[in-house]
């Protein structure tokens, strides 16, 4: 045995809450390969993945001295190469070569050695054809990783840098620590699946806004476009605000403020449209309907998880940054900025946009109009980052 002495019970506890925090599984694995070789001190090892897409084994990691290493990803094995077809056949804690012949240990922890498996169901032809692949893998052991009875991965293990064997409490550790790794593939395939999910139902939800966007225009017919608009006009100032180093984004934040514009008015399909049609000023009662748009609109949302700051952006984007607006009449920074933007953004069509009874500002105007309510009405970050637009010919 190797004079270096590995505290193996630490080491699979800290590898087992690495493994939690890690979903991509080729990452996850590269590290443990590297780990084992630095620290058990052995020429190579590497890992053979499966690919369930595929439905092949392919050698994935590689890691070790030069001249040891595999190039990743050249081996393949179907389910017909000895060694996979051995895994799959019994399930096995780990395989290695001792004194020139290959010893195999199983779940059960039964041993065997080649000379004296018997000639039954082709196991000692099969452990043969083994024994002479391993050479050609750079390895001396072999430790498969099952999930639930099925074959997820084998761990290859070379020889030791200083020429030693590995003992039973190395080849239980390597058993313990694939099964962990097995466990870690499982979730990470899980995360992986989750995500794609995700992103589907995410991408199924944008395509059911632009419809929704498209109903509420057909109810208001003279904010036909308006929606459009302001949705462009606010990822234009989100972007500008960015550029400009104004603020400094998350990563969805740009996806949320365009579901958010494109639904900004969805609560409008809860308001009469004698109201919504109304060619004369509304009386206030007919006002405190309208108002009500805002508040509906986030009802409307209120089940769907994961799109809070869209919900933000179309519950608050009437609230004034002196906190006159509704529905709550917050004030200041307390106004979510998406729904701060999509205000600045609102409210540059709605004055550059004709109505029944008027006709609609020129841009110069408009900007003018929202930049004396810097404070007032409106945040001052996106009024700058309109302006700026306005200026580079933008909008």
């Amino acid at each position: 045995m190797s004079s270096l002495k590995i505290d193996y019970k630490r080491e699979l506890e800290s590898a087992a809450k690495g493994m939690i925090l890690i979903h991509d599984p080729r990452l996850l694995i590269k590290l443990i390969v590297r780990s084992l070789v630095q620290k058990v001190q052995i020429q190579h090892a590497g890992m053979i993945l499966y690919d369930p897409v595929k439905d092949i084994y392919v050698l994935s990691i590689s890691r070790g001295q030069l001249g040891e290493r595999i190039p990743e990803g050249l081996i393949r094995f179907n389910k017909t190469h000895p060694l996979i077809r051995l895994f799959i056949k019994r399930e096995y804690k780990y395989i290695f070569e001792n004194r020139n012949a290959l010893v195999v240990e199983d779940i059960n922890k039964l041993l065997w050695r080649e000379s004296v498996i018997s000639n039954g169901n082709g196991i000692k032809q099969l452990l043969h054809s083994v024994s002479e692949q391993l050479p050609k893998l750079n390895a001396v052991a072999c430790v498969p990783a099952y999930y639930q009875h099925t074959l997820l991965a084998v761990l290859l293990l070379g020889e030791r840098i200083d020429g030693s064997r590995f003992d039973q409490e190395e080849l239980d550790f390597f058993s313990a620590l694939a099964s962990d790794v097995a466990m870690a593939i499982r979730n990470a395939q899980l995360f992986d699946d989750l995500r794609t999910e995700a992103e589907r139902n995410r991408n199924l939800f944008v395509q059911t806004t632009i419809a929704l966007g498209s109903a509420i225009e057909a109810k208001d017919t003279y904010t036909h476009g308006h929606t459009e608009r302001v949705t462009k006009y606010a990822l234009a100032i989100g972007r500008q605000m960015e550029a400009s180093q104004a603020y400094k984004f998350p990563h969805k934040f740009f996806e949320n403020l365009y579901i958010a514009g494109l639904l900004h008015d969805i609560g409008k399909i809860g308001i009469p449209e004698s109201i919504l049609s109304k060619k004369d000023k509304l009386t206030p009662e007919e006002y405190e309907i309208m108002k009500s748009h805002t508040s509906r609109g986030a009802e409307i949302l209120a089940p769907l998880t994961g799109f809070e700051e869209v919900i933000s952006g179309v519950k608050y984007h009437h609230e004034r940054y002196d906190a006159k607006g509704y529905p709550e009449g917050l004030k200041g920074a307390d106004v979510p900025i998406i729904a701060a933007i999509i205000a600045v953004a609102d409210a540059f069509d709605a004055m550059t946009t004709d109505r029944p009874y008027r006709k609609g500002f020129s841009k110069d105007k408009a900007i003018l109009e929202i930049q004396q309510g810097i404070n007032k009405q409106f945040d001052r970050k996106p009024v700058d980052a309109l302006v700026e637009l306005f200026y580079k010919g933008e909008l």
